[in-house]
């Protein structure tokens, strides 16, 4: 992060603890410099160019950093003003789409709009360092845990190897489907920016039309709108349609198809909904999408994204899915899917990702790439290359991030635009080797079809001067009892369900 960039996270979040005090979490002040640094580029940008702004008179950045809105004027004309422009259409709406003053104190709120955001010229700043200023913010609150920000946010430098082996092109089509703060749609803008002389319509179709994302939670899409907006990409007006769209992307088959699909989706294993009856009691019920282009009926939400992400890309399309490892090895709904996987595209290129790089605890995660391919009787997955940054790894969050370095050896070894040309590093003689391949009649040959692929000897099982820190050890421990809790709550779930049911059908 640059030195301008670093400044002006720091006096944005120093203000932050200010407002902690009055009961703001984090997320929430986040959404409030939102859309206050939305209206203020809108008036920077008028001035600039002496065209007229999309915000409507009356509720502008002007009007509302007047030396006469204080106190109460200026509480109540800021709720107005957020009411007004959530009814707008485009980038308005969806930036302030049920918005909300969270900022009780308004001398609080003052000093946050004259002095914080208004003493500086965001225009005049580079995209770089906007962008790189309020992705600062993004990942500050993805460190509050207490939150649970940390879900919608991936580590940077894994996105970065991911984009690196995928290769999107000038003039693709890239979907995000669960999209978060937008970390994959801005490592892909900034891969087509370094790599390509674009010219004035590539440029223009990477600005308004490449780029595509989806996001279930309404503030989080309002959070990856501005990240977008800050790094450039995206419209400044109504009249053309925003990068994001806030919905299910489960819900219903898509009605575009992507050139390249990189995603990671929720965490949470199963998709429920909390039903109220009669008596007034709640009762959580698991949700399954009912969908013809889907190759099995699940509860299993990444299981359902799997399918969905095939589902998505056109033929030959590229997709990278970050997947936890219930979805290699899961019987039932997960054999059938990885059946299906295999012999309608071409799964080349499974990432075992190392425990500790995620804010949100507990996952044990991995990176599976595929290309769509078309109808045939053959499957055409022929070889899966795995490579194991798990075994012997150990990173955290703090004392041993992981980096971008971590992740050469792997895209040197996944041999982007000449996967024809890859070489294992492991063999009989080279047994610490971390990428070998394996062909399809090894993987068909497999209980249910498994790929959670393992061969590396785990050194700190044979000898413990290989254990990593004690404080690194035990916060493994914790995170695996934390997934085994989840997956055992997931199973006492699915039983109470089937009790409940029976006795339903009974009566």
């Amino acid at each position: 992060m640059s030195e301008l960039s670093n400044r002006i996270v720091q006096k944005l979040w120093s203000y932050c603890n200010v407002l902690r005090d009055d009961g703001l979490s984090y997320q929430d002040y986040l959404e409030q410099l939102t859309t206050l640094l939305f209206l203020k580029m809108a008036e920077e940008r008028a001035e600039m160019t002496g065209q007229e702004q999309p915000i409507p008179k009356g509720y502008r950045w002007q009007n509302l950093a007047s030396p006469q809105m204080e106190g109460v004027k200026l509480e109540d004309h800021y709720r107005k003003t957020l009411a007004r422009l959530g009814q707008c259409g485009g980038m308005l709406g969806l930036v302030f789409r049920k918005a909300q003053n969270k900022i009780q104190d308004p001398a609080k709120l003052r000093q946050l709009i004259v002095e914080l955001i208004g003493k500086e010229n965001w225009l005049s700043m580079s995209a770089d360092v906007k962008g790189e200023a309020y992705e600062g913010l993004l990942e500050k609150n993805a460190q509050d845990t207490k939150s649970g920000a940390g879900q919608y946010f991936t580590p940077r430098a894994l996105i970065e190897a991911i984009v690196d082996c995928t290769q999107p092109r000038p003039g693709e089509l890239i979907i995000d489907p669960a999209c978060g703060t937008g970390g994959f749609l801005l490592a892909a803008h900034e891969y087509l920016t370094r790599y390509y002389r674009l010219d004035k319509d590539q440029k223009k179709h990477l600005r308004y039309d490449a780029l595509r994302g989806v996001e279930l939670v309404e503030g989080v899409s309002r959070l990856c709108a501005m990240n977008l907006f800050l790094h450039g990409i995206g419209p400044d007006d109504d009249e053309r349609e925003p990068p994001i769209l806030t919905d299910d992307a489960l819900r219903n088959e898509p009605s575009i198809h992507a050139d390249v699909v990189l995603t990671n989706p929720p965490f949470g294993k199963k998709s429920s909904i909390t039903v109220v009856n009669e008596e007034g009691e709640t009762d959580r019920q698991s949700l399954t999408y009912s969908r013809p282009d889907f190759w099995t009926t699940t509860s299993n939400k990444q299981l359902n994204f799997v399918q969905h992400v095939k589902s998505l890309l056109k033929i030959n399309g590229r997709a990278a899915v970050v997947v936890p490892d219930n979805v290699l090895f899961e019987g039932g709904a997960g054999e059938t899917i990885r059946r299906r996987l295999l012999h309608e595209c071409d799964v080349h290129t499974l990432l075992r990702l190392p425990t500790g790089i995620f804010y949100a605890q507990g996952v044990k995660a991995n990176v599976l790439f595929f290309d769509r391919k078309p109808g045939a009787k053959a499957a055409w997955t022929k070889r899966l290359w795995v490579y194991d940054l798990r075994t012997n790894m150990h990173f955290t969050l703090k004392e041993n991030r992981m980096a971008r370095k971590d992740l050469d050896e792997f895209v040197e070894l996944y041999r982007p635009g000449e996967r024809q040309k890859r070489r294992a590093t492991w063999s009989e003689s080279r047994p610490e080797g971390r990428w070998r391949g394996y062909d399809l009649d090894e993987l068909l040959a497999r209980d249910k079809v498994s790929l959670d692929l393992t061969w590396l000897r785990d050194e700190s099982l044979e000898d413990s001067s290989s254990l990593p820190d004690p404080h690194v050890l035990a916060q493994e421990i914790a995170d695996d009892l934390r997934s085994a809790l989840g997956q055992i709550e997931d199973i006492v779930g699915d039983l109470q369900q089937r009790v409940r049911a029976r006795a339903a059908s009974g009566a």
